[in-house]
C-alpha cells in the first residue's frame, strides 16, 4: 500500500510546480526591459529543481508527514475544487465581459485560488496549505488595491500573479524539505 503522506506530497507538489510556473510565465510578460525573459527563465529553472526534489522524495519510500484527509478523491475536495471553478468562471465573466476591467482578472484568480487553499487546509488539516492560502489571498487583495489606485497592469500582475507563483514554489520547497523518511 502506498504511503498516503508521500502520495499526497508528490501529487500536490506536481500541481504546485505546474501552476506556479504558469503564474510566473503568463503574468511576467507585461514588464519592461528584459524582466519577462529573466523571470520566465528563472521560473523554469526553479521548477526543474523543484521537480527533481519531488522525484527524490517519491523515490525515498515511506515518509513522515501530513496526508490529505480524504485525498484527491473525497467529496470535500471535489466540492472545494468545484466551487473554485465556478467562482473563477463567473468572476472572470463579470470582470472581463460585463465590467470590462481586465486589470482585476489576475487579482481575482489569486484571491480565489488562495481561498481554495485555505479551505483545502481546513478539509485536509494541512497547515502548510493554510499559509499558502493566506499568502495568495493577500496577494490577490493587494492586486485589487493596486488596480483600484491605477497601478500599471504589469505591476498588478507581478504582485498577484508572479508572486503567487513564487508562493506556490516556496510551498513545494517547504514540503520537500519537511519530507523525511520514516526510520524503523
Amino acid at each position: 500500500m502506498e504511503n498516503e503522506a508521500r502520495v499526497g506530497m508528490v501529487v500536490g507538489s506536481l500541481v504546485g510546480v505546474g501552476f506556479g510556473l504558469v503564474f510566473i510565465e503568463v503574468n511576467s510578460g507585461g514588464l519592461g526591459g528584459s524582466w519577462p525573459l529573466v523571470l520566465r527563465v528563472a521560473g523554469a529553472v526553479v521548477a526543474a529543481v523543484l521537480l527533481a526534489g519531488v522525484v527524490w522524495v517519491a523515490r525515498r519510500g515511506t515518509i513522515e508527514g501530513e496526508a490529505p484527509s480524504g485525498g484527491f478523491t473525497g467529496r470535500r475536495y471535489w466540492n472545494i475544487v468545484g466551487l473554485e471553478g465556478v467562482a473563477l468562471f463567473l468572476g472572470l465573466v463579470l470582470i472581463n465581459g460585463v465590467f470590462k476591467h481586465t486589470e482585476y482578472a489576475v487579482p481575482w484568480i489569486a484571491l480565489v485560488v488562495g481561498v481554495h487553499f485555505v479551505l483545502l487546509a481546513q478539509a485536509w488539516r494541512i497547515d502548510l496549505y493554510r499559509w499558502l492560502g493566506y499568502a495568495q489571498t493577500l496577494l490577490g487583495l493587494v492586486g485589487f488595491v493596486l488596480a483600484a489606485f491605477g497601478a500599471a497592469v504589469a505591476t498588478v500582475n507581478l504582485v498577484s500573479g508572479v508572486l503567487s507563483g513564487v508562493a506556490l514554489f516556496v510551498t513545494v520547497a517547504v514540503g520537500i524539505l519537511r519530507s523525511r523518511p520514516v526510520t524503523a
